[in-house]
Parts: structure tokens; C-alpha cells; sequence
């Protein structure tokens, strides 16, 4: 092939950049225009639809703040104890499950690991309705048991799939060499694996974080009164049918409920990186 000239390639160094930007800023446009209506009246942000600014309105933080029965807090503590709560569950229950399917010989343990990942493919639709009767004959609905208790029993198969995955690439020789000096599975789980599966684990930490904290369908369906209710559910509570909607304080706590994500993605996305590519390639 011949050879571009220095002249050729900086002006197609230059194309690659300008598109990269363009189709950046079409990607991040949604969200500019997110927080420029936080800081617009009401009125005027449909009227208004661009992202240039004439007037700052702060009130609409203020007043979405407190718009609802709770202060908004209320609402960010929820879902704090629901992901917390479920971030917990999956590391636990998840890494000891990966850890049997990679390390234990068990009777049934290739049907059960197709099992376990066919459940990956089968909708939430699908289990939801046995699950709230399960549930409501339980007296759990209207409470945050349904969202947290079933992640105790490592029903998320994909962080399962994730672990093993990683575990499967650590060496044997450590187990054998720890088993030489009499540790058992427990311990070789707890003082080498775990250790060693801080990509995996950090991994999962961020998912669970994103998916729950973002998770409306399931929190809609068990959580029915507004003292329960998490982020997603107070701001759909922003949108009125019937009368006015507050959009514009919708917009504000939409901006302080997206700053949690931003801040755990910054932290975490070295170990996520690291963690999807050493699972990914095996």
C-alpha cells in the first residue's frame, strides 16, 4: 500500500478527531440539555429546546428538593439501603458459587452450570408474577426484602459467569500448595481467591451499583407506598397525568441522582476495565 504523506496524515488525524468529537457531543447532547433545563423556569423549558442558557434558575433544585412528601434525601437513603444491600449480597453469595463451579467436583455440576447460565437469557417478565406472590403470600411487598433477599441466594448468573471465569484462570498450583499446608476450602476461598479476585469483585460492584440504582421496573412492582419509594420511583412522581408537571425539579434531582453513577464509574472503571478484560479473554 503506499505510504501517506506527513500533509496526508495530519489532515486524516484531523477528520478521525473532529467525527470522534461530533459523535461525542451527539452522545453527551441529552445530557447538556439535562442540565440546562434543571437551571430553566418551567415554562420555558420545552419552549426553549437548545442549550444555550439566558437565565439561571437554582430554585428548581430548591424546590425539587422538597417537592415531594420527603426531602429528596429520603429518596437517595432508599435506594442507598437497597444497593448496599444488594452490592453485599452478590459478592457474597456470587463469589462462593463461582468459586464451586471452578474449583469443586460435584455431582450434576456441568448441568447445573447450563442451567445457571440459561437463566441468563430468560426475561425478568417472565418470573415476575410467581415472584410476587411468593413474595406477598411472604408479607414482603412494601419492603425492600423482594430486592435484596433473592441476590442472597446468587441469582445474578452473569456475576457468577463473571467469577468463574476469572477464577478459572487463576493457577492450581496455589490451592495445592495452600492445601499442602493443610487449608481447607474455606480458607483457600477467604485468604487466596478472594484477594485475588479484586477485579472480578470490584466488576461486580460497579454493575450491581448501576443496574440497581437505575432499576425501576422491580422497584415499581414491590414498592407501593412513598415512604418506600427509591430514586426512580420519587422522580416518575415529578410527572403528573392529570395536572401540572414539575419538570423542571424532575430535571434537578435527575442531575443530583445521576452523581452517584458518575462518581463510582470515575473510582472504579481501572478495576472494570481490568476485570472484563481478564474474563472476557479466557
Amino acid at each position: 500500500m503506499r505510504q501517506l504523506t506527513p500533509a496526508a496524515q495530519r489532515t486524516r488525524s484531523v477528520i478521525k478527531h473532529v467525527l470522534l468529537i461530533l459523535a461525542s457531543l451527539a452522545m453527551i447532547y441529552p445530557l447538556l440539555w439535562m442540565v440546562v433545563s434543571s437551571l430553566r423556569p418551567n415554562e420555558l423549558i420545552f419552549r426553549e429546546p437548545g442549550i444555550l442558557l439566558t437565565t439561571f434558575e437554582f430554585d428548581n433544585y430548591i424546590q425539587g428538593w422538597n417537592a415531594l412528601s420527603h426531602p429528596f434525601s429520603h429518596f437517595l437513603l432508599n435506594s442507598a439501603i437497597v444497593v448496599f444491600g444488594s452490592i453485599l449480597a452478590n459478592l457474597v453469595s456470587c463469589s462462593m458459587a463461582a468459586y464451586a463451579f471452578a474449583r469443586l467436583d460435584f455431582k450434576f455440576k456441568t448441568p447445573m452450570f447450563v442451567v445457571m447460565l440459561l437463566s441468563i437469557m430468560l426475561p425478568v417478565h417472565v418470573v415476575i408474577i410467581p415472584q410476587y406472590i411468593l413474595f406477598s403470600n411472604f408479607g414482603w411487598v412494601n419492603t425492600f426484602l423482594p430486592l435484596i433477599v433473592p441476590k442472597i441466594l446468587a441469582t445474578d448468573a452473569f456475576f457468577i459467569f463473571l467469577m468463574v471465569q476469572f477464577i478459572r484462570g487463576i493457577p492450581r498450583d496455589l490451592d495445592e500448595a495452600a492445601r499442602v499446608d493443610g487449608a481447607g476450602h474455606i480458607r483457600i476461598f477467604v485468604q487466596i481467591m478472594l484477594p485475588l479476585m479484586t477485579p472480578a469483585l470490584a466488576t461486580t460492584t460497579i454493575f450491581t451499583f448501576m443496574w440497581t440504582w437505575n432499576d425501576f421496573f422491580s422497584q415499581l412492582i414491590y414498592l407501593t407506598s412513598p415512604d418506600m419509594y427509591t430514586v426512580p420511583l420519587a422522580l416518575r412522581a415529578f410527572i403528573d397525568s392529570t395536572g401540572e408537571s414539575n419538570w423542571g425539579g424532575m430535571f434537578a434531582m435527575s442531575i443530583i441522582s445521576i452523581l452517584p453513577l458518575f462518581i463510582i464509574f470515575l473510582v472504579g472503571q481501572r478495576f472494570l476495565i481490568k476485570g472484563m478484560v481478564t474474563t472476557g479473554i479466557k
